[in-house]
């Protein structure tokens, strides 16, 4: 299918589909008991070669020049640092601090470009701040406050890569692609230091890279050609409510209170920036 032909089935199916293929990314680091770096290695080698038989099925044209760079560098910095929060810290507390993204986009923005935020980017920093304060007060109190910190430092690369694929240059896919190819280079080799193999662990990790990754990347970037942006926000949102409850039901590992609280008011926060900022330039 070529990027110009429309699907036969419908872009918000694509982007469900990519939602809950994202959101089994916690239930499977827990069950495989590698080094997070090793996880890492192992998953986006295989999603990699994923991505790279898309890549060849469209006719895709990679890029290869310093905004695609820097955008495949935050792309390794994305799922590098969402691996070693996963063994740090909650799924749950991973993923809903990755899911602050959006925000540093405003924030990186300002700072580096010195675009000032409206009213509704103000508003949405304020909400998201004070849901990542009641995440930290619980993490200090059960001493998972690295871990939290590395999820927030992936939402912040996340951010980078969002940022960077929107330059006249750049090119989502093959940040994706580079990226994920950074990662099975320098880190899969670690793998030979594990010892565990068993067939739910290397099930896992497979699973890991083929779905979570690989085919999760290719619904969404199928997906948002053809939803609308509204839509596409609001669906993206089942992925940080999804990947706690399947950590809960299948690896029995809860949010604690003030997580959970922190949890309602981010997902809030984003939601009301991405559909208050979609409306207002519509």
């Amino acid at each position: 299918m070529s990027s110009e032909m429309k699907p036969r089935i419908p872009g918000a199916a694509f982007v469900l589909a990519a939602s809950l293929c994202f959101s089994t990314g916690g239930v499977l680091m827990k069950f495989v008991p590698w080094n997070p770096l090793a996880i890492n290695g192992v998953r986006n080698a295989i999603a990699c070669l994923v991505i790279g038989l898309y890549i060849l099925a469209t006719r895709h044209r990679l890029k290869f020049n310093l905004t695609v760079l820097i955008g495949a560098v935050s792309m390794a910095g994305v799922t590098t640092l969402f691996s070693i929060a996963n063994k740090l810290t909650t799924a749950g507390n991973t993923i809903i601090l990755q899911y602050t993204a959006p925000i540093w986009i405003v924030i990186l923005m300002f700072f580096i470009f010195g675009k000032k935020p409206d009213r509704t980017a103000l508003v949405s920093i304020g909400i998201v701040f004070a849901g990542i304060i009641f995440f930290f007060l619980d993490s200090l109190s059960t001493g998972r406050w690295l871990g939290d910190f590395c999820a927030l430092l992936s939402g912040i690369f996340y951010a980078g890569v969002f940022m960077l694929n929107s330059f006249e240059k750049g090119d989502a896919l093959s940040s994706v692609f580079f990226g994920q190819l950074f990662c099975a280079v320098f880190l899969s080799p670690l793998a030979v230091n594990e010892t565990i193999f068993t067939p739910p662990v290397l099930i896992s990790v497979f699973l890991l890279g083929a779905v979570q990754v690989g085919l999760a990347y290719i619904f969404f970037t199928t997906g948002t050609k053809y939803t609308d942006p509204v839509t596409a926000s609001i669906i993206n949102a089942l992925e940080p409510i999804l990947n706690p409850i399947l950590v809960a039901v299948f690896y029995g590992e809860m949010l604690g209170t003030f997580s959970l609280i922190g949890a309602a008011i981010v997902i809030l926060g984003i939601l009301y920036y991405n559909i208050k900022s979609i409306r207002s330039k519509a």
